[in-house]
């Protein structure tokens, strides 16, 4: 059971990436990056509509949902943010270059949550091998798109 934790992650690498090629083809088609984005989301909450139906945990309530702190909601903003951007990115600087640069700043970001042990995230300190490592990828990211 284990290694699911370690293939889940590889394959929403895969699903990302092509979302991202299938959304900029939608893009393409409607000319409307934002209108892309949309359809994106509205055909995903459709189907968490139905994986909520069938999987019968249930909806959490008015009231419940009124004690959650406000920054828990942003998720759906951030989401916005990141598939309207990937839209709007994808056909100007290729798939290869901002997945890179996506996960360059995955790496700055995290090693900063990590370290302060913000957004819920365990507490580790920034050592200097994750340093270089995230200088690596961003090394990666220069020489990629050196001409």
């Amino acid at each position: 059971m284990k290694y699911l934790f370690y293939i889940l992650p590889i394959l929403c690498g895969f699903t990302i990436t092509t979302q991202a090629s299938v959304n900029s083809q939608l893009r393409a088609s409607i000319q409307n990056p934002f209108a892309a984005a949309f359809i994106s989301f509205a055909v995903g909450t459709i189907v968490l509509f139905f994986a909520l139906l069938i999987v019968r945990q249930g909806f959490p309530n008015v009231s419940e949902l009124k004690t959650l702190p406000w920054h828990q909601y942003m998720g759906g903003v951030l989401g916005a943010f990141f598939v309207s951007a990937i839209i709007y990115t994808l056909p100007q600087i290729g798939s290869a270059n901002m997945f890179v640069l996506i996960i360059a700043g995955q790496l700055i970001t995290s090693l900063a949550y990590d370290h302060f042990g913000a957004m819920g995230a365990v507490q580790q300190n920034i050592t200097w091998q994750k340093i270089v490592g995230v200088v690596l990828v961003i090394a990666g990211v220069y020489i990629a798109n050196k001409k």
